[in-house]
């Protein structure tokens, strides 16, 4: 669910990036990618999506 509702808000135009995204969120973007990762998810910063 957080995987599709990070991509929403990216697709969407609410944010330009990961790296806004998260400073909205006073998220760290590093940490953000490593929990991700975790997961098996990665950030493509070319489409702006985490696949």
């Amino acid at each position: 669910m957080l995987v599709s509702s990070i991509n929403m808000l990216l697709r969407d135009g609410e944010f330009d990036s990961l790296e806004d995204l998260c400073a909205y969120f006073e998220r760290d973007v590093e940490e953000v990618k490593e929990e991700l990762q975790e997961c098996g998810y990665t950030y493509d910063e070319e489409q702006k999506q985490i696949k």
